[in-house]
């Protein structure tokens, strides 16, 4: 994880590989950069903290990585701590005492510093206006924004923007173009893989080397594209109908793609392992991919059963077709959007009963949610369970269910009941190795497996 450093003496706070170099005696370390400025730092102006990723420590506890990802979800835009303490089922006081011990931080101020990051990013990025910007990056209004931008950068936005450099300006022919920053080693060619050989007809669709699917926001269609950037960042060019609330629709994109996730640890102890270290020492940068939605991957974690790849994306297909909503004129293979639960809500089946605790916001399916909180869905069994969060963030799931996975166990010889306890806690990291070696197998067929 990225530990930011803090000078006492100039009251500014550096990532790593700054080149500042202060005495060891007058510098304080922290976590994460909200710390950082609740402590009373800012920002540093030649390192930019504010451009490389600010996820969470991974040995935090699930309830604070829940919280948090309710906090990216947009939570506290306009609602308050205690609202949220509820919704994990805690008190308001208890959660900003995890919040400080983990974070560093109380989850306000959390939330506030990552608007403020978010909008100075588009200030740098892009030609949208202040106001734009503002309502982009999840703030109330505009007031709140000079306020809050003041207290973290100490600048008013509109003289941020001029000091921006020339080479920090993204040119766009259409759409808005920004940068997506991701963790030191990301292998984007490998997540890339991983999402092609998954992609959802009609929906997804990896071309060359950029990703490309079809959104929903609040009812209107959208396209976002990501392809290979610089260093330490990829691309994104986002296609919506409005820019309020862009800071959720990046935060989804991050997710899906992974580039906030710091799997270093998990790396180092899979690394050691006799069959599985050669694939991640071939794949150090390969993150776990995440989801765009819960309903996605249940989706297609249902109908891909004892199916492979091949076939699981022919019935996506036909579902997208049949249920799903038809936007003309889009790029490449792109036609639909995905279907809204409301769409399936009323099913009998799996599917159904998975949509309307979608459409209910359950809080079992919330990023993050572990395979053991969700026996609380009594329609999912063991390996819907692992499936939805494997691709929900969950550090230590194990989707045997996926064709590619028990292909490549079934290459390496592997017995999934005598190798994965050995995994923990990084059962999900193991698998997405896996599943990355078996797709070169992808149509082959291969035994199924069950495994407590």
């Amino acid at each position: 994880m990225t530990t930011y450093s803090a000078v006492v003496t100039t009251g500014i706070y550096c990532r790593p590989g700054c080149g500042a170099k202060p005495l060891l005696r007058n510098t304080r370390t922290y976590e994460h950069p909200a710390a950082a400025e609740a402590a009373g730092f800012r920002a540093c102006l030649r390192c930019r903290p504010y451009r490389v990723p600010a996820s969470i420590e991974a040995g935090a506890p699930e309830l604070v990585c829940r919280a948090w990802q309710l906090i990216i979800d947009g939570v506290l835009d306009g609602g308050t701590e205690a609202a949220l303490a509820a919704r994990i089922g805690m008190s308001p006081r208890h959660l900003r005492r995890l919040f400080l011990k983990h974070l560093g931080a109380t989850p306000d101020q959390l939330a506030r510093s990552r608007r403020a990051h978010f909008a100075r990013r588009l200030l740098d990025d892009s030609d949208l206006t202040v106001l734009d910007v503002a309502f982009a990056s999840g703030f109330g209004s505009l007031r709140q924004f000079n306020r809050t931008m003041r207290e973290v950068f100490r600048a008013a936005p509109s003289d941020l923007r001029e000091r921006r450099q020339r080479a920090d300006r993204l040119v766009a022919d259409g759409g808005l173009v920004l940068r997506l920053p991701f963790v030191p080693g990301y292998d984007w060619a490998a997540v890339r893989g991983f999402l092609a050989v998954r992609a959802v007809p009609g929906v997804e669709e990896v071309d060359g080397d950029t990703y490309r699917r079809t959104v929903t926001v609040d009812g209107a269609p959208g396209v976002l594209e990501v392809s290979p950037g610089g260093a330490g960042h990829l691309l994104l060019r986002a296609h919506l109908p409005y820019w309020e609330g862009l800071i959720h629709v990046v935060g989804q994109v991050a997710r899906l793609l992974g580039v906030e996730a710091d799997h270093g640890a998990g790396v180092a102890a899979l690394s050691a392992d006799p069959v599985l270290g050669p694939l991640v020492r071939a794949r150090p940068g390969l993150a776990v991919p995440g989801a765009w939605s819960a309903l996605e991957v249940g989706v297609r974690a249902v109908l891909g059963r004892g199916r492979t790849p091949g076939e699981t994306a022919d019935r996506l297909g036909e579902f997208v077709t049949t249920l799903g909503t038809r936007v003309p004129g889009l790029p490449g293979g792109l036609t639909h959007t995905f279907p809204e639960a409301a769409a399936m809500a009323g099913e009998a089946s799996v599917i159904g009963a998975l949509a309307a605790d979608v459409a209910g916001e359950h809080e079992a399916l919330g990023h993050g949610t572990g395979p053991d909180t969700m026996a609380a869905l009594p329609y999912a069994d063991r390996d819907l369970r692992h499936d939805l969060a494997f691709r929900l963030g969950h550090p230590d799931a194990f989707p045997l269910a996926d064709h590619s996975l028990r292909a490549a166990l079934d290459e390496l010889g592997l017995d999934p009941a005598a190798s994965v306890e050995r995994w923990r806690p990084w059962r999900s990291l193991a698998a997405a190795h896996l599943m990355a070696h078996g797709d070169a197998r992808r149509d082959v067929p291969v035994a199924a497996e069950a495994i407590g």
